[in-house]
């Protein structure tokens, strides 16, 4: 087998637009095979969305007695 893969991994200049890359199989192998575009984002994970606070309607206000303690307004 081949493995240029293995031997110059890295195609592109750091300070140049990336114009190659490696071709990945369906599990994220090297193909051996290198392909004149830029590679597409694939890897982004999407944020979720903040989930939304509600105030409860059945919550009880509490209370202080004088002097017996807490209690709810009933």
């Amino acid at each position: 087998m081949d493995d240029r893969f293995f031997e110059r991994p890295i195609l592109n200049s750091p300070y140049a637009y990336p114009a190659r890359h490696w071709e990945l199989d369906e599990q994220g192998q090297p193909t051996q095979r290198i392909i004149e575009a830029r590679r597409t984002a694939q890897f982004i994970t999407p944020i979720p969305r903040p989930k939304k606070t509600k105030r409860r309607a059945g919550q009880e206000r509490l209370v202080f007695d004088e002097g017996a303690g807490i209690s709810t307004a009933q």
